[in-house]
This record gives structure tokens, sequence and C-alpha cells, in this order.
């Protein structure tokens, strides 16, 4: 649990839309009737929904900093804090697991890869890397990382295929790996978008979002942090600009190229959140997602579990989110609004829970 007052509210905030997204992009009220922005690409190319995680793993990177540098100040040596480090990602992994797991526990089919354990294993790489390494380090262990990551997906013959082909996902070295090494379900039958592989670039997005907290918790004042964010993510979209032409830019595969991008519109939204929020004081008006911020794991994990009330026939007879919609619809409803409106207030819901732990100042953190 932790004190409220000692929290950076824009990145609540952020933080708390972020978690709002994830819930309206899963939980649909009918995925046979969905808008274009709110699904993932099919392969190469951008949506606005491929920006949600992504921005949450950059989130990550700015708290390891934020956090891990208040516990030093408190006192506690690296020893201890690499034991929280620990124990930490060991609990959002076995939360990710017991997700997937829920409700049946079919061990047979388990997923040992996906969005929560994706998240433990950058939380424990990135706070690594800050414990024992300088910054500087780190912004070339992060280069090194998107730069071979390049050159092994775009050049590196694959065994009996040759050459990889990024305009398909059959024919990559993500999908090669995953096929020999990842044991149990895999998202896409032979392979998975939080693969192995994959999973390197993925710590870049986390180490993108240390350097913005390294700003933050500069002696600067507030408007030259701003700035600083600023620069950052307009040096971070000209390189994913660039780099697009090198690698396109792929969710699954989470390219170099994606990283850059959605790196440079994550630092960008902090700083247009440090702004609004830490600047010109617009705090009232983002109350519902500073409730979801402050308890975001928890926010995400009950929407996994409710979702099995909401979505099963095994439960009630009927499925709640099959029902809404067609009621909607037989009330002259477009399809694809009942399915938003579904998500809307499925986003209710789970608010109504979080609100309450907001309330008697609990913040659950894993």
């Amino acid at each position: 649990m932790e004190n409220l007052n000692t929290r950076l509210l824009s990145l609540d905030i952020l933080r708390g839309l972020t978690i709002i997204s994830m819930i309206i992009v899963n939980d649909p009220g009918s995925w046979d009737h969905v808008y274009a922005p709110l699904l993932h690409a099919d392969w190469n190319g951008l949506t606005p929904t491929d920006y949600v995680f992504p921005t949450f793993i950059f989130i990550v990177g700015v708290s390891i900093v934020l956090s891990l540098t208040k516990q030093s100040e408190r006192g506690l040596d690296r020893n201890q804090l690499v034991k929280k480090v620990l124990w930490r990602s060991l609990k959002i992994y076995l939360v990710g697991i017991f997700l997937w797991l829920w409700p049946s526990f079919n061990f047979s089919s388990i997923r040992w890869v996906g969005v929560l354990p994706r998240i433990a294993l950058v939380f424990m790489i990135c706070a690594f890397l800050f414990l024992y390494t300088k910054r500087k380090v780190q912004v070339i262990i992060a280069s090194v990382i998107l730069v071979l990551y390049w050159l092994v997906m775009k050049y590196l013959p694959l065994p009996t295929i040759g050459m990889p082909d990024l305009s398909e996902p059959g024919k990559n070295w993500a999908n090669y790996i995953d096929q020999l090494y990842l044991p149990g379900f895999l998202w896409k039958k032979t392979w998975d978008p939080e693969g192995i592989l994959s999973s390197f670039p993925a710590v870049a997005s986390g180490l993108l979002g240390m350097m913005a907290g390294f700003i933050l918790v500069s002696k600067a004042d507030l408007k030259d942090k701003l700035l600083k964010l600023f620069l950052m993510a307009g040096i971070l979209l000209v390189l994913g600009d660039v780099f697009q032409y090198l690698m396109p830019i792929n969710k699954s595969l989470w390219s170099s190229s994606f990283v850059l991008m959605t790196g440079g519109i994550s630092c960008l939204l902090l700083a247009l959140f440090v702004y609004w929020v830490d600047i010109k004081g617009h705090v009232t008006r983002f109350k519902m997602a500073r409730v979801f911020g402050t308890n975001a794991i928890f926010a995400y994990t009950l929407a996994g579990i409710f979702y099995t009330f909401f979505y099963s026939k095994k439960l009630w007879g009927f499925s709640l989110s099959a029902t809404f919609v067609e009621q909607a619809i037989n009330i002259g409803v477009a399809p694809k609004l009942a399915s938003l409106l579904y998500a809307l207030l499925y986003v209710l819901i789970i608010w109504i829970p979080t609100h309450q732990l907001y309330k008697r100042k609990i913040f659950i953190k894993l």
C-alpha cells in the first residue's frame, strides 16, 4: 500500500487512461462488431489500439525510476530493493498465469507468456538495470537491443527457410524461436505476440520509460522537465519514422520502429499530462482515470476475472454481453456502437470496486 500524496498525479492519470483503454479494447460486447481503431493491426502497421500496451510498458519504466529512487532515499539498500523487485515480478507473473487458467484451471493448455508476464519480465530486467548500471549504459543497452533486433530479424537467414520476410507472420526469427523453445499454448498457434524474442525490444520500451523517469526526478524545475520530455518525444518520433523504412512498424513483433514510435507517443502523452495536471492543475476532470491509475494491476485483473461472469453462457445460461448487444441492436443501435457501449459499461462496472479501494486509500501494489 502507498501514500497517495507521494504519487505523481500525471503518471497516475496516464496509467489509468491506459488501463481504461485496455479494458475497452479487450472487452467489447461482441468481437463481430468492433470499430477498426479498436482492433490491432493484422500485421504491419499501427492502429490506436496498438499504442495501449507499449504505453503501459513505458509507464512501468518511468515508475521504476520514481519508485526505486524514492525507496533508496528512504534508506533501503540495493539488496533489499533486489528482493522487493524479485518478489513483485513473481507476483505479477503469477497473477498473469492465474488469469489465463481462470476459471477452468486446465494446466494442459497453459500459456506461459502474455500481458502480465511481459510486464513482470520488463519490470524485473529494467529494475535490475536501474540498480546495477548507470543511465548512459542503459541508453547503450536499449540502442544495442534495437539495432541487433533489426539486424537479426531482417538479415539473419533462417534454417530451412532462408532470408526472413517481415511482410508475413511465418518467416521470421520470433516465429521460429517460439515454435522451438516456447512451451504450452501459443496465441497464434505457431508463435506468440508476447513470445521470447520480442521480449527483448519490449525491455527497450521500458528503458525509454526510464529515460523519461530520470528527467522527472532531476533537480530541474517542472517547466524545464516538460521541455526535455517534449524534446525526447520529438527525437523518438523522428527516429521511429525513419526506422520504419529499415524495419516495418509491427506490434506483434514489437519491432524496433514500433518501440521508437510508441515510445515517442508515450513520452508525448506524459509531457502533455505533466502540463495539464501538474502545471495547470486539471485534476478533477481526470478523477476516474486517477482511480484506475492508483490500482492499475488490480483493475486489469478484476476485468479478467469478471470476463467469465459477463461473457460465458455457463453461469447464467446466456451471455450477458451478447444479450446487451442484441437488445441494443433490436432498439435501433448500430451493432458496432452497441458493442462499444457495452465495453464502456464494463469499464464502469470495474470502476465501482476500484473506486471503493480509492476512497479507503487502499492501493494494492503487487
